[in-house]
């Protein structure tokens, strides 16, 4: 058994710019805890930040820390990996508390709900039977369109 603690300042890191707005950062909590079934993550959203648009290849629980929040879900249009029409059709918003789970292979982002009222929650990734949990992320529009996969 191992114990740390979501709060601890140290070990705080940038995120890959390529697949968040905004100064997102996180910790990386399953090493610390020598989780091997599933990833484990505290991120932060400042004002107004949020994922861009992706989905994973197994399933997602998110649990609210901070802040206010939302995920959205979408559905795509077409058989194209990279170049797609998108369509919202699930908001729910996200506070202190709140857990969603997310099944694999759906198209989504979630983040800070405003430009005014920072966002942070844990995310656990569960693995599948593959060796690494695999994430597909897109730019977007976040209305209509998915341009790329990036």
């Amino acid at each position: 058994m191992t114990k740390t603690n979501i709060f601890g300042t140290s070990d705080k890191r940038d995120v890959n710019p390529d697949w968040f707005t905004g100064k997102v950062w996180m910790k990386e909590l399953s090493s610390k805890i020598h989780s091997k079934e599933q990833d484990i993550y505290h991120v932060h959203f400042p004002k107004g930040s949020r994922t861009k648009l992706h989905l994973h290849d197994g399933s997602q629980i998110l649990i609210a820390v901070s802040g206010k929040g939302s995920l959205v879900m979408y559905q795509k249009s077409g058989r194209k990996k990279s170049n797609f029409e998108i369509k919202i059709t699930q908001t729910i918003k996200l506070n202190k508390g709140d857990i969603v789970y997310i099944p694999p292979k759906t198209l989504h982002t979630h983040g800070s709900v405003s430009k005014t009222v920072e966002f942070s929650h844990i995310a656990i990734n569960i693995h599948t039977s593959k060796s690494k949990y695999m994430t597909s992320w897109f730019e977007s529009d976040f209305k209509t369109k998915a341009y790329k996969m990036i």
